[in-house]
C-alpha cells in the first residue's frame, strides 16, 4: 500500500513538473482559444495533437463531426488529410532509393516509356524528384478539375498530362501539381509489385500502429467515427458536402486518418525515423525527404518571423524565429488539415478540421509555434480574421445578384439550340440537355457531377453545380449567326483557377 502511495506521489510530482515546462499559453489559454476560434470561424469540429519531447502533451477533439446528430469529435475521429498524404509518398520513394531499388534521379520514362509531357524536352528530362518537387512548369492545381473526383484511372490521368500546357519553365517555376505526385507514386508498383496503398499500409501504417488510418478514402462514408465535410463558401451558410473520392490520385492525397494516428507519424519524424525504439524508416531516407528540392521564397514574411521557404519530397520547410520547421497543409472538399514538426525543439503539431472555408486551422498552428518558439504573443486568429471574408462576401453578393435576376427572361435562342455535346481537349465531353425551362449539364468525366443553367438576362446564365463545393458562377455561350459555338465553365478556385472552354460539336 505504501509503495502504491509513494508511486502515486512520484507520478503526481512528475506530472506537475512536466506541466510547468509547457508555455503558459499552452497550459492556461489554449483550450479557450480553440473554443473561441471554432465558434468565430464556424467550424463544426476540430481535432488536435501536440507532441513535445517525445510525449503527447495534448490530444483532444472539439465540436462535432456531424451537425445533425451532434456526435462529438474525439482523438479517433476520421478526417480526409488530403495533401498531408504527400509526405508518405515522398518517404516511400526515399526509402526505396535507400534500398537501392530506384534512384530519385531516374527518368520517368525509365518506368513508363510511353509517358509524354506537353513539351518533348521535358519528357526526356523529367525525373521522379522533379515530379515530387512540382517542377513541370504548370500552374498550381492545373488539370485538377479534370482529375479530382473523376472517373479516370491513374493511368488515364498520367496519359492526359501531355495536354497540360506549362505557364513557366521546367525546373524554374513552382506550380503545385497533384498529377505529378500521382506519377511519382506510380513508380512504386513498378519496382515493388505492390500498389501505392499496399506499400504504404505495409511499410508505414502497420509498423507505426496506425490502425485507424486508411490509405484510400472511397469507403469513408461507411467508416465508424468519420467526420462529415462542410463548407461556408459561396452562400455563407454551413453546407454539408459529398465526400471526395480521389483514390485515382491516391499518392497525392487520399489518406483518411485521425490525430491519434497522425501523432504516431509525427513522433517518428521527431525521432529520426524511429518509433518506440524501432527504426521504421531509415534516417537517411528521412533526411532525403527534407532536402530542399524546390526553392519557393527567400523573402521575409510581413506577418511572421520567417525568411525562406522551400519544398522537399512532400513537405514544405522554412525558418521560424530561428528554428527550422517542416509542414504541409491538406485541403479536400469540406476538410482542411495541417501537420508541422520542429526537430530542434522536439515539437510536432497536427490539426484536422471539417470546414474547408476558414483560416483558423493555420492560425492555430502558428499560435502554438509562437508559444513554443518564443515569439511575443500576437493573436494569430484575429490577425487572419481581418483578411478573411467569411463565406467570401464578394462571391455571396454575386450569387445574390444572380438570384435577383432570375425573372423568367427568355434566352436569345430556343433552349434546344443550346443542347448537345461540347468538348474540351483536356477534360473531354460534357452534355447539355433541356430540363423543363432550364438547361442541365452532365459532366461525362465524372460519375455524379451535374450543373443546372438558369437564364438571367443579357445572354448570361447562372451555373449551379449539384455539388456545392464546385460553386455558383455566371456563364455565357458564344453565339455566331444564330448558332451556338462554345461556352466556358468555371469551378471553385480551390479546385482549379482557370475556366474550361467547351466547343459545341456538330
Amino acid at each position: 500500500m505504501k509503495k502504491s502511495v509513494l508511486l502515486f506521489i512520484t507520478l503526481l510530482i512528475a506530472s506537475a513538473g512536466f506541466a510547468q515546462q509547457q508555455p503558459t499559453f499552452i497550459s492556461n489559454n489554449l483550450d479557450a482559444y480553440i473554443k473561441q476560434g471554432i465558434k468565430q470561424w464556424n467550424i463544426p469540429g476540430l481535432a488536435i495533437a501536440i507532441i513535445k519531447d517525445g510525449k503527447v502533451v495534448m490530444m483532444k477533439g472539439y465540436g462535432v463531426r456531424d451537425v445533425k446528430t451532434h456526435e462529438p469529435v474525439d482523438e479517433n475521429t476520421l478526417f480526409q488529410i488530403a495533401s498531408n498524404s504527400k509526405l508518405f509518398t515522398g518517404t516511400a520513394l526515399a526509402q526505396l532509393e535507400e534500398e537501392k531499388k530506384l534512384s530519385l534521379d531516374d527518368k520517368i520514362t525509365k518506368y513508363f516509356p510511353q509517358y509524354t509531357d506537353y513539351d518533348p524536352h521535358t519528357t526526356a528530362l523529367v525525373t521522379i524528384k522533379d515530379m515530387l518537387g512540382h517542377h513541370l512548369g504548370t500552374k498550381t492545381f492545373q488539370g485538377d478539375f479534370t482529375f479530382w473526383n473523376s472517373a479516370l484511372t491513374r493511368e488515364q490521368i498520367m496519359d492526359k498530362m501531355k495536354l497540360l500546357k506549362p505557364v513557366g519553365e521546367f525546373r524554374g517555376y513552382f506550380g503545385y501539381c497533384n498529377s505529378c505526385f500521382l506519377t511519382a507514386g506510380q513508380v512504386i508498383p513498378m519496382v515493388t509489385g505492390e500498389q501505392w496503398e499496399t506499400y504504404i499500409q505495409k511499410n508505414m501504417l502497420n509498423p507505426l500502429g496506425m490502425t485507424n488510418t486508411h490509405p484510400l478514402g472511397a469507403e469513408m462514408p461507411k467508416l465508424k467515427n468519420a467526420s462529415k465535410p462542410y463548407t461556408t463558401a459561396f452562400t455563407g451558410k454551413l453546407t454539408e458536402l459529398p465526400y471526395d473520392n480521389v483514390d485515382n490520385l491516391a499518392p497525392a492525397g487520399s489518406i483518411v486518418s485521425c490525430v491519434k494516428d497522425m501523432a504516431k507519424w509525427l513522433t517518428m519524424q521527431l525521432d529520426s525515423g524511429k518509433y518506440e525504439g524501432k527504426q521504421i524508416i531509415p534516417w537517411r531516407a528521412i533526411q532525403r525527404t527534407r532536402d530542399i528540392n524546390t526553392a519557393i521564397s527567400s523573402r521575409k514574411s510581413p506577418v511572421r518571423p520567417s525568411h525562406f521557404a522551400g519544398y522537399g519530397l512532400g513537405v514544405f520547410e522554412g525558418d521560424y524565429n530561428g528554428y527550422e520547421i517542416y509542414w504541409h497543409t491538406g485541403g479536400a472538399d469540406g476538410f482542411v488539415t495541417n501537420t508541422c514538426f520542429v526537430p530542434e525543439k522536439k515539437l510536432a503539431i497536427t490539426i484536422l478540421t471539417n470546414n474547408d472555408n476558414q483560416s483558423f486551422f493555420e492560425a492555430l498552428r502558428y499560435q502554438i509555434l509562437d508559444a513554443y518558439l518564443g515569439v511575443p504573443f500576437v493573436n494569430r486568429s484575429e490577425q487572419a480574421w481581418k483578411n478573411f471574408n467569411p463565406g467570401d462576401q464578394e462571391q455571396i453578393k454575386k450569387t445574390n445578384d444572380m438570384l435577383a435576376h432570375l425573372k423568367g427572361n427568355t434566352p436569345e435562342l430556343p433552349l434546344k439550340a443550346y443542347a448537345g455535346t461540347y468538348v474540351n481537349t483536356l477534360y473531354g465531353p460534357i452534355n447539355i440537355s433541356v430540363n423543363k425551362k432550364d438547361l442541365l449539364i452532365k459532366f461525362e468525366g465524372h460519375k455524379n457531377l451535374t450543373a443546372s443553367l438558369k437564364y438571367l438576362d443579357n445572354g448570361e446564365w447562372m451555373l449551379t453545380y449539384n455539388d456545392a463545393a464546385y460553386g455558383i458562377f455566371p456563364l455565357k455561350f458564344k453565339i455566331e449567326n444564330g448558332k451556338v459555338i462554345s461556352t466556358e465553365t468555371k469551378v471553385n478556385d480551390g479546385l482549379e483557377y482557370d475556366p474550361y472552354l467547351f466547343v459545341k460539336q456538330e
